[in-house]
């Protein structure tokens, strides 16, 4: 990495001014030169400045550098032990502190992947506004995992739009760089998803398709299996039921071949919508079931299966089933008050809890003033047909027509929208 774009980034990290740094050494409009590469320094003026900034000019170590962090991104991209990975960061982050690294850029563009598994938003979006001066000196490889990451950002912000033009830049760079077939395929599945997402159906099946081509040849059967979830999801949208229950089987058969409970039940998860979608609820029971019981499966992925349970149980007025998995669903959460992960599934049991409790008031109040506007917010329209349906049929029951049908009519609307996506 060149000394100039290195010293900025160091500067960066430390929250430092050019004025600051340039102070008694350079006057700062000379060091933006060097910072921007429009001129050289001589060794005594870089190595003043990156005395001030605590950093050594020893490449001596730039080898073993290169091949841990090579290590640490193989351990993101797999999403291994949290445990590990912070360990190994820790240890990078203060040998390229100490160092100056041809592996500099590439590390702190990792970051933000590293920042989105720990969980921790705002210290990624510090990182992409940190880096964003710096982008237009990255390389094509550096660009394909700035573009990939911040994608990865809005996706998980549920910005699905501004995460496909992201992508679709990383997509771009493809032809410019010699990426290992997974990591394409990755990209390419993370297309899918998101299309996924913004419900463009066939573009999931195309990038699927593609992904599982690839993932087949290296033998990766859970990948595989991500990819057939995806691929089962789209064509159960497009009411193909027998291919997607073709893609749900083969994803839990890869699993049940890699012995992954995660992709068995998540497959399971997805039968029982889609036999909930065809009104079969005998056997969209028998699927959440096997998902909720499954004591290896995580938290989020039980609680789903429970929320989903509540609903079949009181659509076919099995009442006290629908109150025993309130209680479960309850239980399961005891720990999660206040984890925004779960706000979605503490609407929906309240919801139906007031509902058989005939709390008008507070179902009311639930509902109208809290569940739908969080729905609109974050444009989950499948819900939103839900329970303004559900809200429309309230007020009907209670004789109130001319709010019944105000709720039918965006009931209405909101299943366009859908349907349009």
């Amino acid at each position: 990495m060149e000394i100039g774009p290195y010293i900025k980034l160091h500067r960066i990290k430390q929250e430092m001014t050019q004025a600051e740094l340039a102070e008694g050494i350079v006057s700062f409009a000379y060091l933006s030169k060097i910072e921007n590469q429009k001129t050289e320094a001589s060794s005594n003026v870089i190595s003043l400045l990156c005395t001030r900034l605590g950093i050594q000019l020893n490449n001596d170590t730039d080898e073993t550098i290169r091949d841990k962090c090579q290590q640490w991104y193989e351990m993101l991209f797999e999403v291994n032990d949290k445990e590990e990975i912070i360990k190994t960061y820790k240890e990078l982050n203060s040998l390229m502190y100490e160092h100056h690294s041809d592996s500099l850029i590439l590390f702190e563009i990792h970051k933000i992947r590293y920042f989105l598994i720990l969980g921790e938003f705002e210290e990624a979006l510090t990182q992409i506004n940190r880096l964003a001066d710096m982008s237009g000196t990255f390389d094509s490889l550096h660009q394909f995992y700035w573009y990939k990451f911040k994608g990865n950002y809005s996706s998980l912000n549920g910005e699905f739009s501004q995460a496909m033009r992201m992508y679709r830049i990383a997509e771009e760079k493809l032809n410019q760089l010699e990426l290992s077939e997974e990591k394409i395929a990755d990209l390419l599945y993370t297309i899918a998803v998101t299309h996924s997402k913004l419900r463009n159906t066939l573009e999931v099946i195309e990038y699927a398709e593609k992904a599982i081509d690839i993932f087949r040849k290296q033998y990766n059967f859970i990948r595989c299996a991500q990819c057939h979830i995806v691929l089962g999801i789209s064509y159960r949208r497009i009411r193909m039921y027998d291919k997607a229950i073709k893609n749900y089987n083969l994803a839990k058969h890869l699993g049940q071949l890699s012995q992954n409970k995660q992709i068995i039940q998540l497959a399971n998860q997805n039968l029982g919508y889609l036999h909930s979608t065809k009104g079969d609820t005998k056997e969209a029971i028998h699927f959440y079931e096997e998902v909720v019981d499954d004591q290896e499966v995580v938290l989020v992925e039980r609680v789903a299966a429970a929320t989903s349970l509540i609903k079949e149980y009181y659509n076919v007025y099995n009442f006290d089933q629908a109150k025993r998995m309130i209680g479960r669903s309850l239980d399961l959460l005891e720990e999660k008050n206040n984890n925004e992960e779960y706000k979605l599934f503490y609407y929906i049991i309240y919801t139906y809890d007031y509902a058989l409790k005939k709390e008008k008031d507070k179902f009311e109040s639930l509902v109208i003033d809290e569940f739908i506007p969080y729905l609109k917010k974050h444009k989950d329209y499948a819900n939103l047909v839900i329970y303004t349906n559900m809200v429309a049929k309230h007020f009907e029951g209670h004789n109130r027509y001319k709010d019944a049908v105000k709720y039918y009519k965006l009931a209405n609307i909101t299943y366009e929208e859908l349907v349009s996506l």
